[in-house]
This record gives C-alpha cells, structure tokens and sequence, in this order.
C-alpha cells in the first residue's frame, strides 16, 4: 500500500512538472508582447534562474530497456535532465521502486550532502541495481554542475525600425541580429544581476555608450528584475531609442512587476 501511495505521489509531480513548465513559458512569451504592444519599442524577458541547488524531486522514465532518462526538478522549480544508459534491462515496475528508492534518499539534499556512505546505503536498498545507482547519481551530479541555458523571450523588435535613428540597414541589421541571436542580450542580463546586488536597485537604465553591450551604443535599454519566488529571478528588459519616453516605460515595468508579484502569489 505504502508503494502505491509513493507511487501515486511520482505520477502526480510528473503531471506538475509538465504543467507548470508549459504555463510558465506561455506567461514568459504573453509578458513580452504585451510590453512591446504598451511601448512600441522592443522587449526581453529571461526565464527565472535559481542559484541553489538543493533536490525537490527526481523522476526516472524508462526511454528504451537500456536507457533511463533523468529528470531532476531543483529547490524553485528549476527543472533539468539527463539520458543514462545502462548495462541491466530494467521494467517499468523496477524503475517506479527505484524512483521510490532515490527519492527517499535525496529529496532535500544539495550534492555536497551525497556522501560515499549514503551512496552505499541506497546501493544496498537496490539490491541487484546498484550500478544503476551509480550512473543516477552521476547524473544528478552533471546537470546540477552544469551551466544553465538561459531563455530569453523577445517580441516587437521591428518596433524599433520605426525610429530613423536605428532605421539605417547597418544598425538595424544589427540590432535585429542580436535581438535574434539573443548572446548580446545574455551579457545585459548578468550585467542587470551585477548591477541589481550592488544598488540594491531592482531597475536600471543604460542610456547609449553605458550599455554593457556595444551592438546596443544608439539605444537605451531599461531593464527590472522580477522575482518567481525566494531567490528565484529574471530579467525584463524595454529596448528603444536614446530620446525614448522613459517615465512610460519605468511606469510599465513597474506595473508588470507588480502584476507578476500578484501571480506568483509573493503578496
């Protein structure tokens, strides 16, 4: 009874995961358009990235007989992934007890609390899967370590064709290469959470030359950090010309800020 509960309780965070992914990317792309529509100047906006590293939940799936995939859901719901092969056929009854198995075990731990004798304990628990054990938790070591692919969600970048200073072919090919190609608008994020810890200032304006990116010198960028939950942030960022209207648009971001607080229920 107690592994059809556990069992139970797996499928159900699966469904969680799916959902709450598809919902939030979906917000992400509508918050985006929306600005662009409000400002008629270009807009970015960074999925929500998360410094910790604990683990909330882990879920295997079997992908073929000798394959399992990885997925680990971390402390604010960052989720990521990893396919495994193994050298043992495995059923789907086995990887629902082993899913059981690593759950109890890791759930709440951060890598430096996965000790050599915890590993040896949950081999033990696994009977004849301990190589499979092995490999998961190499796994989880990887995509915990590695570095996040930032998403960034832009719209309204020909806005910015409409203002004869950004107009001509050589920087509108550029500023729409980088509004496409989305590295540049990278570098402004970091720059944003630099700059946010050190001015304990959720909103920054880069007027021309001050931009941290040197495809951006004609424009003016404002950017604001919204926060998902504890520790848990993005950025939003309004793209535009130096003479841009910028009391609309800090009045914008805030507006948007304060909306998202209300959705992710932060009030």
């Amino acid at each position: 009874n107690l592994m059809k509960e556990k069992i139970a309780e797996v499928d159900e965070m699966k469904d969680i995961l799916i959902e709450k992914a598809d919902k939030l990317d979906h917000l992400l792309k509508h918050v985006a358009k929306l600005l662009a529509t409000n400002t008629n100047y270009a807009t970015m906006i960074s999925a929500p990235q998360y410094k910790r590293n604990k683990l909330k939940f882990i879920q295997l799936s079997r992908v073929e007989e000798n394959q399992l995939l990885v997925v680990v859901m971390l402390e604010g719901n960052m989720i990521k992934n990893r396919l495994i092969e193994v050298d043992e056929r495995v059923s789907e009854d086995e990887v629902a007890k082993l899913n059981i198995l690593i759950n109890t075990f890791l759930q709440g731990l951060n890598l430096q609390e996965i000790n050599m004798e915890l590993i040896q304990r949950m081999k033990v628990q696994a009977e004849g899967y301990g190589q499979i054990i092995g490999h998961i938790i190499d796994a989880i070591a990887v995509v915990i370590q590695e570095e996040d692919d930032l998403e960034i969600y832009t719209s309204g970048t020909t806005n910015l064709l409409k203002y004869p200073e950004l107009g001509d072919r050589e920087k509108a090919s550029e500023l729409l290469y980088m509004m496409e190609e989305k590295k540049a608008l990278s570098e402004l994020i970091v720059d944003q959470e630099d700059s946010g810890e050190e001015n304990k200032n959720p909103i920054q304006i880069y007027i021309g030359s001050e931009s941290p990116v040197s495809t951006m010198k004609d424009c003016s960028i404002v950017t604001a950090t919204y926060e998902l939950e504890e520790g848990v942030q993005g950025t939003i960022g309004i793209i535009g010309p130096k003479r841009m209207d910028y009391k609309k648009v800090v009045g914008n971001l805030q507006t948007m800020m304060n909306q998202l607080d209300d959705i992710f229920k932060k009030k």
